[in-house]
C-alpha cells in the first residue's frame, strides 16, 4: 500500500487490541473505547494518536489499541469528540523531529505536514524531541491512564500527543486561585 493513500485517508483494516478490551473486536471498537474513555478522563490524562510503527508501552496505565484506521480519521475523530467535551481540552505535542524527516527518505510526509499544519492551525502545538515527550507519558502514566490509539500510518515521527486539560479552568485561573491562598 503506497504511504500517500494511508495519509490521504484511502486505507482501512480491521481492529485489533494490544491490550484486552470488553466488546466485540470490530472495525468501529477504537470509537466506542474513546467515547468511554472521554467522560471518565480529566486534567493530567493523555490520548495519543500514533503511528503504526508506535510501541506497546508496559506501564499498566498505559493503554494501546489498534485502530488499523487512518491517522487523520482517528485523530479528526479524537479531536472532535474533545471539542465535543465540555470538561477537556487538549494540549498539543508534536515530535520535532517530524520538521527534520525528509520527503524523499518517507514518501508522503510533506502531505502528512500540510494536514497536521491544517487541522492545528487554530490551536498552539508544542514541539519536543520524540524522548522528552515519552518521558512526559512515562511520568504521567505513573498516576494517571492514558490511551494511544495506533493508526495505519507508516510515516515516522508523526504521532500526536493529547495532554489534556480542564476546558472551564484555565492555568491563569488556578494561578490566581493559589496566589489568593497565598
Amino acid at each position: 500500500m503506497d504511504r500517500r493513500q494511508i495519509v490521504t485517508g484511502l486505507a482501512a483494516a480491521p481492529f485489533a487490541s494490544v491490550r484486552p478490551t470488553a466488546g466485540s473486536a470490530d472495525g468501529e471498537d477504537w470509537k466506542r473505547i474513546l467515547r468511554e474513555r472521554i467522560p471518565l478522563y480529566g486534567h493530567r490524562n493523555w490520548i495519543v494518536v500514533a503511528d503504526s510503527a508506535y510501541p506497546a508501552q508496559s506501564r499498566s496505565g498505559i493503554e494501546t489499541i489498534v485502530s488499523d484506521a487512518t491517522h487523520f480519521d482517528v485523530l479528526r475523530t479524537v479531536v472532535s469528540a474533545l471539542a465535543a467535551s465540555k470538561h477537556l481540552r487538549p494540549v498539543v505535542y508534536q515530535d520535532k523531529e517530524l520538521s527534520f524527516v525528509p520527503e524523499q527518505a518517507a514518501p508522503g510526509v510533506e502531505e502528512c505536514r500540510r494536514q497536521l499544519t491544517a487541522l492545528f492551525r487554530d490551536t498552539k502545538v508544542n514541539t519536543l524531541p520524540h524522548e522528552e515527550i515519552i518521558s512526559k507519558l512515562d511520568q504521567a502514566g505513573q498516576v494517571f491512564e492514558i490511551l494511544i490509539i495506533k493508526s495505519n500510518l507508516t510515516i515516522p515521527y508523526t504521532s500526536v500527543f493529547l495532554q489534556l486539560d480542564c476546558a472551564y479552568w484555565s492555568a491563569e485561573d488556578e494561578q490566581a486561585l493559589r496566589a489568593k491562598m497565598g
